[in-house]
């Protein structure tokens, strides 16, 4: 029976990012992956580090702003070991409505100062402009994967875990074609954690749909816009990201022509020139969420059995500092950000 120091059920961005930082404090690490790895929610997402909105529950709060300090270091090191190239922006983000929380440190916008930085955007209120950076997650998770595998990471793709027995010696990892033996296991699986493993998670996908447009050259445009209902991302290869819906729709991830053409008419109210723009593709996702929508990050209630799930808006920016501090959690130190509301026990029967 194969066996590691510690294995890594999923292998999205947090639990590959995570498997990439336990090899570095020196564990023999597997991860076990039920498709191709990166290709679920990490491949779906926009990539917007946004530790603002979205994230005043104290739980979140302290983890979000710290995981975005570290990004530019993070994505400088897993370059340096992939040697593939992270699209990584710090032009900004413009905030079109000011029903958002902001940050103290957000600079207020009148219509004219947005349209300064932005000349193709229409603003019928002021708005803010942040000082948030998005990444490519498909090119940062192929990336950390590879950098994962340069380091002994073993990989296992297109094997579904079916089931996690204990024995005494820890942990027997089944999967449909074999089993693999370990003292740790930590449960990254995404939408799919609630139906593995000895301790039952509530983990749900909650869909999310998004397309990529070619705007002509006047409609490009260098900083994120966020609206109340929309946001445009830019990629620097030329392509506009616009989503995203928030949908309860179990594991259906079907495109709804509809649906897109309506996220695409509402990126157009506030930059008309997008009315012309080329489809490139549309797509949807598959958010873990937990039934507080808050990550579960913590060990359990069975002794080396952890769980980094439930990330469901915010993967791609809290995974630096998640497999951080899971890591230093499950070698057995303290983590440097407070993790206890996070625990998996705030979901068990008192």
């Amino acid at each position: 029976m194969r066996s590691a120091d510690a294995i890594v059920v999923g292998g999205g961005i947090i639990g590959l990012s995570l498997a990439l930082e336990l090899r570095r404090s020196g564990l023999s690490v597997m991860v076990i992956e039920r498709g191709e790895p990166g290709r679920e929610a990490s491949h779906a997402a926009a990539g917007m580090l946004a530790p603002t909105g979205g994230h005043s529950e104290a739980a979140l709060h302290e983890l979000a702003q710290a995981s975005a300090r570290i990004y530019p270091e993070f994505v400088a090191e897993v370059e340096a070991e992939s040697g593939i190239h992270v699209d990584l922006r710090r032009q900004g983000t413009i905030v079109v409505d000011e029903g958002e929380v902001l940050p103290s440190d957000a600079q207020r916008l009148t219509c004219d100062d947005a349209r300064r930085l932005e000349p193709t955007l229409q603003l019928t209120c002021s708005g803010a402009f942040l000082r948030e950076q998005t990444v490519d997650p498909p090119s940062l998770t192929r990336a950390v994967l590879e950098a994962a595998r340069k380091r002994g990471v073993e990989i296992i793709s297109g094997s579904a875990v079916t089931e996690i027995t204990t024995d005494a010696a820890g942990f027997e990892v089944h999967t449909l074609r074999t089993k693999y033996q370990s003292s740790v296991v930590v449960n990254c699986a995404g939408a799919w954690a609630a139906a593995i493993g000895p301790v039952k998670l509530p983990v749900r996908p909650v869909k999310g749909q998004m397309l990529s447009a070619i705007p002509v050259h006047a409609a490009r445009v260098a900083h994120v816009i966020r609206a109340p209902q929309v946001y445009v991302v830019p990629r620097s290869d030329g392509r506009m990201l616009i989503g995203a819906t928030v949908e309860e729709a179990g594991f259906d991830k079907r495109v709804q022509p509809e649906v897109i053409q309506s996220l695409l008419r509402q990126a157009a109210d506030f930059l008309p020139a997008l009315r012309e723009a080329k489809m490139h593709d549309a797509w949807a996702g598959l958010r873990p969420a937990a039934s507080d929508n808050l990550p579960i990050m913590s060990a359990t209630s069975v002794p080396g059995y952890f769980v980094s799930s439930g990330h469901f808006r915010n993967g791609i920016l809290l995974a630096p500092m998640a497999a951080r501090v899971m890591a230093q959690l499950i070698t057995g130190h303290t983590p440097e950000c407070d993790l206890s509301l996070l625990s998996a026990s705030r979901f068990m029967a008192s």
